[in-house]
C-alpha cells in the first residue's frame, strides 16, 4: 500500500498523527499542495474530489477521507484503541470526534480558506464575511469545550483517542487561521499543550 500525503495540511496530518500513535509505518507519496499537485491528473485519477490523504491498497482499492483511513488501520491494528472500547466508549469517542470536526476544525478551516491571502486561488470566491463568522463559531465552541475539560486529561474518556487528534490539529491550525484561543480558557490551553507534547504531534 501507499499513502498520498499532503504534509502538514490538517487532514493529511490527522492520519500522520494517528499512524504515529499506532506505531505504523506506511510508504508515502508526497504531494506538494502548495504547488497545487493535488489538482493534477495523477491525484484526480485516484480521487476526483482532489483531496488528500489518499490510501491506495495493494489490490488497487482507494480509500479517501482521513477518518475513514484511520478506521481502516484501527481495524487492522486494534491496539492502542484510538476509537474507544466497548459500546459506550466507542460512542463517546465518536460523539466528541464529530463535535470537534464539525464545530472546531470545520470553522477554523473555513476561516483560513476565506480570509488568508494564500488561499485566493483555492477558494473562489473568498467570502470574508463567512470567514469572520467562522472565527466566532470556533471561539464559541471552545467556550463550551473548556468546562468539559475541567479535570480531564483527554476529551473523550480516560484514553487518548482520534477525538484528541482532531482537537490537536484544529487548535494548531488556529494559528495560520489567525484565531486566538482566549486567555480565560485555561482548560483548553492546558489540554492543547499536553497534546502538543506527545511525540506523535511532531511526526
Amino acid at each position: 500500500m501507499r499513502l498520498f500525503d499532503g504534509g502538514k495540511a490538517p487532514n493529511p496530518r490527522r492520519v500522520t498523527v494517528f499512524l504515529a500513535e499506532k506505531g505504523i509505518s506506511v510508504p508515502r507519496v508526497p504531494v506538494d499542495m502548495g504547488a497545487m499537485e493535488h489538482k493534477g491528473d495523477a491525484v484526480t485519477a485516484l480521487n476526483p474530489l482532489q483531496r488528500l490523504p489518499i490510501l491506495e491498497l495493494d489490490d488497487g482499492t482507494i480509500l479517501t477521507e482521513s477518518v475513514a483511513i484511520c478506521r481502516y488501520f484501527e481495524a487492522l491494528h486494534p491496539e492502542p484503541a484510538l476509537f474507544g472500547t466497548g459500546a459506550l466508549g466507542q460512542a463517546v469517542v465518536e460523539m466528541w470526534q464529530r463535535r470537534l470536526e464539525l464545530s472546531l476544525l470545520g470553522p477554523v478551516s473555513q476561516a483560513f480558506r476565506h480570509l488568508h491571502p494564500a488561499m485566493t486561488a483555492w477558494e473562489v470566491p473568498q467570502v470574508a464575511e463567512w470567514g469572520e463568522a467562522n472565527k466566532a463559531k470556533a471561539v464559541r465552541f471552545l467556550e463550551v469545550l473548556d468546562p468539559h475539560l475541567q479535570g480531564k486529561e483527554f476529551v473523550a474518556g480516560d484514553r487518548f483517542s482520534i477525538a484528541d487528534i482532531t482537537g490537536l490539529i484544529a487548535l494548531d491550525f488556529m494559528k495560520p487561521a489567525r484565531i486566538a484561543v482566549p486567555e480565560a480558557l485555561a482548560n483548553v490551553r492546558r489540554w492543547h499543550a499536553a497534546l502538543k507534547a506527545r511525540p506523535s504531534a511532531s511526526a
